[in-house]
């Protein structure tokens, strides 16, 4: 048996909100979370990755398996059921067909849409193969691409191109919009 003692460190009570990434595929999500989340000294929760652990399966396999409408309420569920303080949250791109969801990214913190344009993000995701997008059988990735802009706009507190400089410039926009809200 080892013996350990437990040294108790003083809790920082002081309650921190969230910040939520939302965006399309190929936006940075992933990249700009973990990298916002490194600079707050904050973890970084992947929602997509969330759901791979919880269910697992890789998002592509658990997307094909239940299928979009299924895979929709599962991102929903649990997405819609977060709680966490001082937290970066890289969003699946399909969040945003949730009012559920979106109100509770909205109620832990704000959210910055990650915004990238039509030739970029075609560039960015080719086929898809592999990424679990979220897309209706006979829909174009142009289509799906139309149809989410306004749904990010509505949800977003502040938006950010990230097709438009390095990720660290983006962190920093990000940063010093976050820190004029703290």
């Amino acid at each position: 048996m080892i013996a350990t003692s437990a040294v108790l460190l003083p809790r920082d009570d002081t309650p921190r909100r969230c910040l939520s990434l939302i965006g399309m595929a190929g936006a940075g999500k992933s990249t700009l979370g973990a990298l916002l989340a490194r600079r707050l000294d904050w973890a970084h929760l992947d929602t997509d990755r969330l759901l791979e652990s919880y269910y697992g399966l890789p998002l592509q396999q658990l997307l094909d398996s239940v299928g979009l409408e299924t895979f929709l309420q599962l991102e929903e569920h649990q997405v819609g059921s977060l709680g966490a303080q001082r937290v970066v949250i890289s969003t699946g791109g399909s969040v945003v067909y949730s009012r559920r969801a979106v109100d509770r990214l909205r109620m832990l913190g704000p959210v910055v849409f990650l915004e990238i344009d039509l030739a970029t993000f075609l560039e960015r995701v080719g086929h898809g193969g592999g990424r679990g997008l979220a897309v209706r059988p006979g829909r174009s990735f142009e289509e799906l691409y139309a149809e989410r802009q306004p749904l990010y706009r509505a949800a977003a507190d502040f938006s950010v191109d990230t097709g438009a400089g390095s990720p660290e410039d983006c962190a920093v926009r990000i940063l010093d919009w976050f820190g004029e809200k703290a």
